[in-house]
């Protein structure tokens, strides 16, 4: 794989392909259905698929199908015994007061794993009372065990990413990644300037929901919306409100031999982020592995900056 298809996680992180895995869906009952619209089998396809396209970066977290996640991709990994690339969160519940309790869910974490190391642990969030110095302090301990290869965080503004970043250089850590929601549809992190600034402190922005759940892809409308929990945001009136994007992702899709959800990611692509889409069968991870190997041009990006 080329570096054109290959992104550093910060200034000194290992190189990844420029398209990740989410992992949010194995096993996810309530939110994605997992056990009635999909099985156990069909996200082991996506893993082997996903491998097998040279998608080798996947990302979890311990509070996903409460824990379940982080089972299934130590189990894939055991069984095919693909050299791939882990990241899983920390969730500083307000129960968890001190230091000592990140390094505790860590270790269990690095069980379910199977791994004796992960190379990217990350803050899924920042609540109170602990402050973002106390969490990096930990991770700074982790991370001279040896037990994480890179710091990340998740879900941070650029207040709060500027802080943890001071404070992991206190220790000659560099602050790796920031993962937030961000795609064709959700781009508060152009806004608020926290693109800019990882930019500038050379840290990568990991874009989680590049697909936004689904609509993205193109399978979605106004008549067939995404079902469930999913489906409460994107009412008949959004839809109306997407259709010229959506329109003219299928246009370029159509142009180029690809699919909206190709060009949807290759858009994430194209900003300086690492999209991380979800997959739940193989047919999906190869499909977002398409994403890699071709660009957008100049003209098709702003088109699609106009119309997102």
């Amino acid at each position: 794989m080329n570096d054109q298809q290959t992104i550093a996680l910060g200034p000194r992180g290992p190189r990844v392909p420029a398209v990740g895995v989410g992992t949010w869906q194995w096993g996810d009952r309530m939110y994605w259905g997992f056990g009635k619209d999909f099985s156990e089998k069909d996200v082991f396809e996506a893993f082997e698929e996903s491998v097998r396209a040279g998608v080798t970066f996947f990302d979890t977290a311990e509070v996903y199908a409460g824990g379940r996640s982080e089972r299934f991709l130590g189990e894939f990994v055991r069984r095919t015994h693909a050299p791939v690339l882990v990241a899983t969160k920390f969730m500083p519940y307000p129960t968890r007061l001190n230091g000592r309790a990140l390094r505790k869910a860590l270790e269990r974490s690095l069980t379910r794993l199977g791994l004796p190391a992960v190379d990217l642990y990350q803050m899924h969030w920042q609540f109170p009372p602990v402050s973002i110095e106390t969490w990096m302090e930990a991770m700074a301990e982790a991370h001279q065990a040896g037990l994480i290869r890179a710091v990340g965080v998740s879900n941070y503004s650029v207040e709060q990413m500027r802080r943890a970043h001071d404070a992991l250089a206190r220790h000659g850590i560099p602050l790796a990644s920031d993962q937030v929601k961000f795609s064709l549809i959700d781009r508060e992190s152009q806004r608020s300037g926290l693109l800019d600034a990882c930019r500038e402190l050379g840290v990568t922005l990991i874009a989680w929901g590049p697909l936004s759940k689904g609509v993205l892809t193109g399978k979605y409308s106004a008549g067939h919306r995404p079902p469930g929990m999913r489906g409460r945001r994107f009412t008949r009136q959004v839809f109306a409100t997407l259709d010229p994007l959506l329109r003219l992702m299928r246009d370029i899709a159509a142009s180029r031999g690809k699919t909206p959800a190709q060009v949807a990611l290759n858009w994430c692509i194209a900003k300086g982020t690492l999209p991380i889409p979800g997959a739940k069968t193989g047919a999906q991870a190869r499909e977002n592995a398409g994403a890699l190997g071709w660009s957008l041009t100049p003209e098709e990006v702003a088109l699609l900056d106009r119309a997102g």
